[in-house]
């Protein structure tokens, strides 16, 4: 975990309430930090509906095989998460592991070990020691509370140095619900389905299938929609439980509105994880209109927001446009060289394919000088747009990824 603070850290962390029949905690097991809690666990008083998106990473952890074998199941009773060690790359004794997890989480709260879920984060390709977890996630199950987000948050973080947590109160005929999020993240960011590891949490009953629809739909334009350095985890998981506690699942509009609730939960910890880029400064916003089809508009805007000499022209303050127009015409996607437009914020740099002829120097560093910075590409073809987030690129990112093992 790092210890200084990213510049772009939020000035104060929400008041995450507590919901109905879930608990929330963590504990020190030493897995790699000292002084730490590094083995966290969310727990369910009735099982819950649960829905998941995982990692493409065609090289996944020991933990995210098992989530996908379970998930069909639709219900969880817990979730085990540590950091320090992803359980990945680790061959058989990977797989053993996460059984002899899910055996003493069974154990140790009373439920199925089909309804445990797991995650781990962090170094990958060493094997993880689960001696001492049957021990440990008895501590941890003593210690889970109501008020125990914080506390799992800062838990699963790894080079993170800040937690990311958002709340959300909602109102569906006249009754008020709760939805709660975390989420880490830092490095290794370009998931190809969710993020690295977030967890949310609502007490709106909603079944399974119906989440699962949700979580599909809305990951797509929030954690989808990031990239800090272009490499996606082998780890990525994105988990969605209701703690409908018995209650019948909602239906129809209560579902949409729930849509939208569900959105803004996961876009702000999207957000809140590429302000914590590994060595950010910065945090950019690319749009691309004018293009063919909003898949295209979308790879267009990946080519600009992961280009390293956009990302560290931007570290540097300099409104060099030049490199997002080759970021464009690298992208693979149509674009009319004699049409496009660039703007840093509300500044237009270029215009029908060349200099804008006001452009102003001064004006367009004074936008890449800020914190952050809109950058908006017409590439002139069509009227399909998209919006991706991402971060500046660092001399601080290498410092932190040549010593990570250490």
């Amino acid at each position: 975990m790092a210890s200084k603070i990213s510049p772009l850290a939020p000035e104060a962390y929400p008041a995450m309430p507590a919901i109905e029949g879930v608990r929330t905690g963590a504990v020190e097991a030493g897995i790699k930090y000292k002084n730490r809690k590094d083995l966290a666990v969310i727990l369910f008083d009735k099982p819950a509906e649960v829905a998941g998106v995982f990692t493409r990473s065609l090289c996944p952890s020991a933990p995210v095989d098992w989530c996908r074998k379970h998930l069909s199941g639709g219900k969880a009773n817990a979730v085990v998460i540590n950091s320090g060690n992803a359980n990945a790359f680790t061959g058989k004794k990977g797989s053993e592991a996460v059984k002899l997890t899910a055996e003493a989480a069974a154990d140790a709260f009373g439920c199925k070990k089909s309804t445990v879920f797991l995650a781990s984060t962090g170094v990958i390709g060493e094997p993880l020691n689960t001696s001492g977890f049957a021990e440990k996630l008895s501590e941890a199950g003593s210690a889970a509370a109501a008020g125990g987000w914080d506390d799992l948050a800062r838990a699963i973080m790894t080079t993170d140095t800040y937690p990311k947590m958002s709340t959300r109160s909602f109102e569906i005929e006249g009754k008020t619900y709760l939805i709660n999020g975390v989420a880490k993240g830092s490095g290794m960011i370009a998931p190809d389905m969710a993020t690295m590891l977030s967890y949310v949490v609502t007490d709106l009953p909603v079944a399974s299938e119906d989440l699962q629809k949700l979580l599909s739909k809305h990951v797509e334009t929030t954690f989808n929609a990031i990239t800090v350095d272009s490499d996606t985890s082998t780890s990525d998981t994105l988990m969605l439980f209701s703690a409908r506690n018995g209650r019948k699942p909602v239906s129809g509009s209560a579902l949409k509105t729930f849509g939208k609730v569900l959105h803004e939960v996961l876009h702000e910890l999207a957000i809140l994880i590429v302000r914590d880029g590994e060595g950010a400064t910065k945090q950019v916003e690319v749009t691309v209109t004018g293009a063919k089809s909003a898949k295209s508009a979308r790879r267009i805007a990946f080519s600009i927001a992961n280009s390293p000499l956009v990302k560290t022209a931007i570290a540097g303050e300099d409104a060099n446009w030049g490199r997002i127009v080759a970021a464009v015409g690298k992208a693979g996607e149509p674009a009319d060289r004699d049409r496009m437009e660039i703007q840093f914020g509300d500044i237009r740099v270029a215009h029908k394919g060349e200099r804008d002829p006001d452009y102003d120097e001064a004006a367009a560093s004074a936008v890449v000088k800020k914190e952050f910075i809109p950058i908006r590409v017409d590439v002139g073809v069509g009227r399909g747009s998209a919006t991706v987030w991402t971060c500046d690129l660092t001399h601080e990112y290498i410092s932190i990824n040549a010593d990570y093992r250490s």
